[in-house]
This record gives structure tokens, sequence and C-alpha cells, in this order.
């Protein structure tokens, strides 16, 4: 009984380990390569699958989601005979887990070379400054070339990134001083730039400014002109409407003439012709008043008598 108990253990294990090599779970963006007596049958997608025990084996199994790879420093020589160091990282995703597993022996150290080879190719027709400032162009021509290389083998780069660019030591120095140097002259450009505009600006304010003090005077001086115009009328017209006669009117030649001669600049007074008559008729009129306060009219205080013995009073006479 024993031997058979035996045997019966051992075809359960079998069993049990047939079962398991017949059942394959492939996990969600995976893949697996499926050799039947080491030959390509078939490639196991997603999902429960079933597969000849013992007959069918499992080759490869591939990860089908975007890859991201950073590649070491590498040194690139420049068409100015500089070396300078680039990092590089390549984004890519395996579309045929066939052709990457059986065209290539593997296909990330074979990407990785061909970036190295390609990157020196591009570079080495650039210069440094051209270099380190064309980082687009040079990833996507890197992008290009390695797309079409790797496309036999099943895999699609998506991107390729240069994630540092560094120059030798004594380049950078001399970089930073340049940097150094381009700046200070912006900024003495800019200070220039804003003290011609500052003045600029001042001059137009100021230029404004006297504009505007000039019209202001102007205005005033129209005010003033016509305020005065409008005095003059209406003293012209208050005098007519009074009827002043001569006396009255000599009187207030007279007391103008001071204000005539007001002024610094007058150095020269010229007296006009007419104020002999105005004085011949103010003189005419204060003696008429005069002789309001002399009954007599003689120079003795007593008055004359006539032969009739009456007292005879002259009248004051007015002379234009």
């Amino acid at each position: 009984m024993e031997p058979i108990i035996i045997v019966l253990i051992i075809l359960v294990v079998l069993v049990f380990i047939a079962l398991i090599k017949t059942i394959q779970v492939i996990p969600q963006a995976s893949a697996a390569i499926v050799e039947r007596f080491g030959r390509y049958t078939r490639t196991l997608n997603a999902g429960l699958n079933i597969v000849v025990p013992f007959i069918d084996s499992i080759r490869n199994r591939i990860d089908l989601r975007e890859q991201v790879v950073p590649f070491p420093p590498q040194p690139v020589i420049t068409q100015d005979n500089l070396v300078v160091n680039i990092d590089t990282v390549i984004y890519y995703q395996v579309t045929d887990a066939r052709a990457a597993t059986y065209e290539v022996a593997s296909y990330i150290q074979a990407i990785e070379q061909l970036t190295v080879t390609t990157l020196r190719n591009i570079i080495g027709g650039m210069d440094l400054e051209r270099t380190l400032t064309s980082r687009e162009e040079i990833n996507a021509a890197l992008r290009g070339v390695l797309d079409e290389a790797t496309g036999k083998w099943g895999i699609r780069v998506n991107r390729v990134e240069l994630k540092a660019i560094e120059p030798p030591t004594s380049i950078q120095d001399s970089m930073e001083k340049q940097m150094r140097a381009d700046r200070d002259k912006r900024a003495a450009i800019l200070t220039a730039e804003g003290t011609r505009q500052a003045a600029i600006l001042t001059a137009e304010g100021e230029k404004q400014s006297q504009i505007l003090r000039a019209e202001g005077e102007a205005k005033a001086a129209a005010l003033r002109a016509e305020g005065e115009a409008q005095a003059v009328r209406t003293v012209f017209e208050a005098i007519h409407a009074g009827d002043p006669d001569q006396k009255l009117l000599s009187y207030q030649y007279l007391q103008m003439l001071p204000k005539i001669a007001e002024g610094d600049a007058n150095k020269l007074w010229i007296v006009p012709s007419e104020i002999g008559d105005a004085l011949k008729g103010l003189s005419g009129a204060m003696g008429n008043f005069g002789n309001f306060g002399n009954p007599g009219g003689g120079s003795g205080g007593s008055g004359g008598r006539n032969d009739g013995g009456s007292d005879r009073r002259e009248k004051p006479s007015i002379t234009d």
C-alpha cells in the first residue's frame, strides 16, 4: 500500500505543477513571449492565458508602459574643440514585444549607445555657444535619429531631453565674466536711457509750464486791459453825464500830472501845451473865489463909495 500512496502523491504534485504552468496571468500593460521547444509561438496579452505545460515556456515578460531612462554624463567634443559633458534622459515605450525580444539583444543598452554616438555627431557640428543655446534643436535631431533606428526594435522614443550641459571650468569662468560684463553694459545703457528720458520729460514739463504761465499772463493782461477800459468808459460816461465846465477839467488835469510822471523808466517828462490854458483857467477860478471874501474888492479892506453915497459891489466874473 505504501508504494501506491507515494505514486499518488507524486501524481498529485505533478498535476498541481501542470496546472500552475498551464494557467498564466499577465498583468495589465504587460506582455509575455511564449516559445514552444525554443521557437516563438505567440504573445500573451493582459489577463488569464492557457499554455501547454512542459511544452510551452515563457521566454520574456515585457512592460509596455512608458519608461524613463537617465544616462550618465557623456563627454562630447564641440566644433571649436571643447569637451562638454552632457546628461540625457530618454522616454521610450515598447510597442512590439516580439521585436523587442528578438530584434535586439538588449534594447536599453542599444538605445544608450545610439544616443551617445548621435550626440557626438550632432554636437560635433556646433560650437559651444550654439550648443548651450540650441537644446530644442539637439533634442529634435536626437529624437528623429533614435525613433528611426528603434522603430524596427519595436520601441517608440517619445521624448529626448538634455538634462545638463557642462562646459569646462575655465570656460565657465570666462562665460561668467562675459555675462557680468554684458550685464554691466546693459545696466549702464539703461541708466543713460533713464537719465536721457528724465531730462526730456523735465524739459517738456518746463516747456509746458512756461506755455501755461505765458497763457495765464496773457489772459491776466487781457482781463486787466479790459477792466481798465471798462473803468475809463465808466469815468468818461460819468464825466459827460455831469457836464463839467472848463475849470473842473483843468483841476482834474492837474491832479493827473503826478501820475503821468510816476515810474522809474520816466527819464523825460514832456509838459503839454494845454497846461498853460489849464493853469490860466484855474488861477482865474481861484481869484474869483478870493473876491467872494473881500466885498470891497480892494487891498485895503474898505469898500469904495460912488457919487450917490451908496455902496457898489462888483459881481465876480467867470473867465473861460
